[in-house]
């Protein structure tokens, strides 16, 4: 009686984990250890924005800037790829928000220029300086400015990683560009349908 009971209660834990426990992550599970979804920026339309224009959906949020020369179309490419490979359903849920940290060079025109390349769920956006620190140090990162060269031009140091909120706006992945596409693609899914 006593090992049937415990054979039972074992079945049940498992059925448990597979029908309503844990979702598992192929990339980097944030839950719990940022901040919510949280900042005032200008839009790719010139208009200040907060985080409640963008809450229910699942955002991908990356900081870059529209002159870089890897980093950032490379990024960008694969979360398109990643886009392609969710159903309709789900990728109209799904946003990817691009700061660009590079207010300079970045207005709103400069920005729905370089996102349209992109596709429609991918929306510009950018701030101050002292909106843009205070957001990049709530998601523990960084940028910085090279020397101008003769004409002008400087590079910018940025992170690489990009990071997905819930649609209610919780810190839940953090996406590496080493990351699978498909995993990617696969996590997502399970944000927009969690």
């Amino acid at each position: 009686m006593r090992k049937s009971g415990l054979i039972l209660a074992c079945l049940t834990a498992v059925l448990a984990a597979a029908c309503g426990g844990e979702l598992s992550w192929q990339t980097k599970d944030i839950s719990g250890m940022m901040p919510a979804l949280e900042f005032t920026l200008t839009s790719e339309d010139g208009k200040t924005v907060t985080e409640d224009h963008y809450t229910g959906n699942v955002n991908l949020v990356f900081f870059g800037f529209t002159h870089c020369p890897d980093i950032c179309p490379i990024t960008l490419g694969r979360l398109r790829g990643v886009m392609d490979r969710l159903p309709g359903d789900v990728a109209h849920r799904v946003q990817v928000l691009f700061v660009s940290v590079d207010p300079d060079r970045d207005g709103p025109e400069e920005l729905r220029t370089y996102t349209d390349q992109f596709g429609t769920n991918f929306i510009g956006l950018t701030g101050s300086q002292e909106q843009l620190q205070a957001l990049t140090k709530r998601y523990r990162t960084t940028y910085g400015y090279g020397e101008p060269d003769d004409q002008g031009n400087y590079e910018v140091s940025h992170g690489s990683a990009v990071y997905a909120f819930d649609s209610s706006g919780a810190a839940r992945l953090l996406i590496r560009n080493s990351d699978d596409v498909d995993a990617v693609a696969s996590d997502l899914e399970q944000l927009v349908q969690g």
